[in-house]
């Protein structure tokens, strides 16, 4: 688990999970909406395409409003709510 990017409205943290013998390794990317308090986990071609365009709006050096409204785009699929424990 690694805390990727962490703002006001969102969290986002990366999951590895190590391959086992008949199984090939996966991860994904849980993406925490604070102010909805919702939560969403995407994994395979969805995880591909979020660190995707994320990898291509850095290049621009964008604003936390801008990776804001990148990962709201993603965070909107949320329906698991936020529950701590």
């Amino acid at each position: 688990m690694l805390m990727l990017y962490n703002s006001d409205q969102f969290a986002v943290v990366r999951f590895d999970t190590q391959a086992h013998e008949h199984l090939p390794a996966r991860g994904g990317y849980e993406i925490v909406d604070k102010f909805a308090r919702k939560e969403i986990f995407i994994d395979g071609e969805l995880a591909a395409q979020f660190k995707a365009g994320v990898d291509a709006l850095i290049q621009t050096s964008p604003s936390e409003e801008e990776l804001d409204e990148y990962i709201g785009r993603y965070g909107a699929m949320a329906q698991q709510p936020v529950v701590l424990h």
